[in-house]
């Protein structure tokens, strides 16, 4: 028996890989974050050294950015002068487009090869037809039980194998000293962080597969490393790190600042040009028709202009979980998934229920989806099952053939339905909120006081007092056919689940006459009583904007009407602008997105590079090019700076994680992105494989971030944040937080800050913790504007 704990030396050697999230819920994070500690120049080294791969952009890249005149050629030379180098940009440009990749040979390759094919089985999630015996014992003793008929490890007898993980991981690693022991467990770590990082995600995020089957770190080292002793594969290989950064990467990274520089200077003059439009503009009081409130998410910046141009619209930003704190249960399954970021811990379950006489409805719609969740089921188990599967797929050919025909030349057809069926409920349901709790068999309702102080909460942090007749809580979801990556296209801050189910919540207790009264007593927040607050979802594919208005009063509904119709407008006119054309027919929007061979359905966030959190009036006369989160915020109303610090612990963080999910699904697309869609295979519900093996893939598919093989569309910049604030409660908040001020010391993000008691002058945050005011001169860039 062995007294041996590893699981410190485990946990250490971990943080060289970030959590890889299954596809159903694929949340954009930092592929990195286990290197947050360090500075980003030395945790992009550290990097390369554990995983393999680039970690800046490619000489091409440099010179796409170049040619298009994202860089500025003074901003450029003033960094390469300070860094001693003498030459000419072009100069260090030739030298990068002259690096060639390194190829190395695996010499575990076999070990992988060995190790995938297990994992797959255990961790298979409704795909495989028979499931691997005894999974409910764990990876590591369903797998010890099972070894000996696995040809390629060469068992004989179940005994010849410790009966725990950790007599494996002692019998293999004795003769190793502790820091050997995490040298070892680093290398075989990375040597599949896709799966490692799933496995990650597994022990961390409250599976429902984990508590089923259990699998751990110590579990996957513990066969790993066995079967390498025993079929005398590589345990240990030396650290052939090399101390100093090479040249190569430190002119990289210049380029890469001098990018960087660029975006946040021309974001400032920006700035300055559409406050003298502003100023020159006549603001009429009067109360707007409708104030609609989308999520931060960039997507959102080109649809906001197009609203508030099409009529007496009013728009805000706000994270799109709506401030609450969730889970959500779907009312078709049953399952329960997480609808707020993934660093928030979830207080509360959304479920849905039959409105007013709508349960005959309700309880009709719910056979149907029976009948479809069976004849589902039929199918699928007519083809897997081994006895039926030749004659089944013989007999049903012809049957497949046409619908495979109909997908092809009229792809809208039959995703119309399944949107149809999927979003039936919406008008026969309203939404409940409960305590989250394991005791599903007694539902409790959240107090007043919780449901006063979430409403609150989201007007405090938009910097909201005055209402329209109509608001909308616009929550945000895509739409797209024959995608495995399809949830990383939902809202990010729901943890990659559609936001509608919040944005419908928050509205609800909004027009509860008990929350209103006490928010009009206790904190003098005058709700008007012609005031409605309806749920809405934005598809991200169409641009269409679907109001759940089942409960709207007839004192509204022709309100509603009008809304409505000028939202068709809206529809066409994002559409138009999206694809740079003067016109555009919404049915080929919704054909694209329906089209099942169609790869890029729509581009995501791709190109996202700031984050402004500041009123609407900053950024109103500026058209970002969808390349920015907004959030609403009003310092004035913020006397404390507790709805600044907020928006910067949470959504300016998670923020950052979407951000260097982009970054790294750039700048090295086979390592830490998804690989071209081309060749993708699903590999038991939870991941992708390129090809027919290999290691799970980690981030987004080459499509979403290139518009050819070697063209980039999203630019891997990192997130410049804008605040507008005095300075001074920012200084506050930065000595409050040590772990913000860590992300901006060590330069994950950029942080300018515009003092609106200063006429609005920018700073900018040093690495060293003083600030840089940013002067007109500074922005008259040599590139045009």
């Amino acid at each position: 028996m062995s007294n041996l704990d590893f699981s410190k030396s485990i946990d250490e050697a971990a943080l060289i890989v970030g959590k890889t999230w299954p596809l159903y819920s694929f949340v954009t994070s930092n592929p990195l974050a286990g290197y947050e500690e360090s500075t980003f120049e030395q945790a992009i080294k550290q990097a390369s050294e554990n995983l393999g791969g680039f970690t800046l952009p490619s000489g091409r890249m440099f010179r796409q950015a170049w040619q298009n005149e994202e860089i500025d050629s003074k901003v450029l030379q003033d960094l390469l002068v300070d860094a001693k180098f003498k030459e000419q940009p072009e100069f260090y440009l030739n030298k990068l487009e002259v690096e060639k990749p390194e190829l190395k040979k695996n010499p575990n390759h076999i070990l992988d090869t060995v190790l995938t094919k297990w994992l797959n089985v255990f961790l298979d999630e409704g795909i495989a037809e028979w499931e691997m015996p005894n999974k409910e014992m764990g990876f590591y003793s369903a797998w010890r039980g099972l070894a000996i008929h696995d040809q390629e490890i060469g068992v004989k007898s179940v005994k010849e194998i410790p009966e725990t993980a950790n007599e494996a991981l002692a019998l293999v690693l004795n003769t190793y000293s502790v820091s050997q022991q995490i040298a070892i467990f680093k290398y075989h770590i990375a040597a599949l962080p896709g799966y490692t990082g799933y496995i990650k995600y597994r022990m961390t995020e409250n599976s429902v597969w984990q508590a089923k089957y259990p699998i751990s770190l110590e579990d996957y080292l513990a066969v790993r490393l066995w079967i390498a002793k025993h079929i005398n594969s590589q345990i240990i290989v030396e650290n052939n790190a090399v101390e100093q950064i090479s040249e190569i990467n430190k002119i990289k990274y210049i380029w890469l600042k001098a990018w960087e520089k660029t975006y946040q200077l021309k974001l400032v003059k920006d700035f300055k040009l559409a406050k003298l439009k502003s100023d020159q503009s006549i603001v009429e009081e009067n109360t707007p028709l409708a104030q609609l409130v989308f999520c931060i998410d960039s997507r959102s910046e080109l649809i906001r202009r197009q609203i508030e141009a099409q009529n007496n619209y009013e728009t805000f930003g706000y994270a799109g979980f709506f401030g609450l704190a969730t889970d959500y249960q779907d009312l078709n399954t049953g399952y329960v998934r997480k609808s707020c970021p993934p660093i928030v811990a979830s207080a509360y379950k959304i479920t849905e229920c039959a409105n007013g006489d709508n349960d005959n409805a309700l309880l009709n719609y719910k056979r149907n989806q029976a009948d479809y969740k069976f004849a589902d089921f039929l199918t699928t188990r007519m083809k897997n099952m081994l006895p039926s599967a030749f004659g089944y797929v013989e007999g049903t050919g012809i049957f497949y053939g046409f619908r495979l025909l109909a997908r092809t030349i009229f792809p809208s057809f039959d995703s119309k339905i399944n949107r149809q069926i999927s979003a039936g409920h919406e008008q026969i349901c309203e939404t409940e909120i409960h305590p989250n709790t394991q005791d599903e068999s007694h539902l409790t309702d959240v107090t007043l006081n919780e449901k006063v102080a979430i409403v609150k909460s989201a007007f405090d942090l938009l910097g909201w007092r005055k209402f329209a007749p109509i608001v909308v809580f616009v929550g945000h979801g895509s739409h797209s056919a024959n995608n495995p990556f399809a949830s990383s296209l939902d809202c990010g801050a729901c943890a990659a689940s559609p936001g509608r189910h919040n944005a419908r919540m928050l509205a609800k207790m909004a027009n509860l006459t008990e929350v209103r009264k006490v928010l009009s007593v206790e904190f003098n927040i005058h709700i008007p009583e012609k005031t409605i607050f309806i749920g809405a979802e934005h598809d991200t594919t169409t641009d269409g904007i679907l109001l759940f208005d089942n409960e709207v009063s007839n004192a509204h509904k022709e309100k509603v009407r009008l809304l409505k119709l000028d939202l068709v407008v809206v529809q066409e006119n994002t559409i138009a602008a999206r694809s740079g054309m003067i016109v555009h027919d919404i049915k080929k929007a919704f054909k694209k997105s329906s089209n099942w061979a169609e790869t890029r359905p729509e581009w995501g966030l791709a190109r996202n590079a700031g984050f402004i959190i500041g009123p609407r009036q900053l950024t109103q006369h500026i058209d970002l090019n969808s390349r920015c989160f907004l959030h609403s915020y009003n310092w004035e109303l913020d006397e404390n700076g507790t709805s600044l610090e907020t928006i910067m612990q949470g959504p300016m963080v998670v923020t950052q994680w979407i951000n260097n999910h982009y970054y790294f699904s750039t700048v090295d697309n086979e390592k830490f992105g998804g690989g071209s869609k081309i060749t993708h295979n699903v590999v038991g519900k939870f991941g992708v494989v390129q090809g027919n093996g290999g290691d799970l893939k980690l981030g987004l598919p080459l499509q979403s971030v290139n518009t050819k093989d070697q063209e980039l569309f999203h630019q891997p910049l990192r997130l410049s944040v804008v605040i507008q604030s005095p300075i001074g409660s920012v200084k506050e908040i930065l000595e409050r937080n040590a772990n913000l001020k860590g992300l901006l010391q060590n330069e994950w993000i950029y942080l300018l800050v515009m003092d609106p008691l200063l006429d609005n002058q920018t700073y900018a945050y040093q690495t060293n913790g003083s600030w840089s005011l940013i002067n007109e001169k500074e922005t008259n860039l040599a590139i045009a504007v």
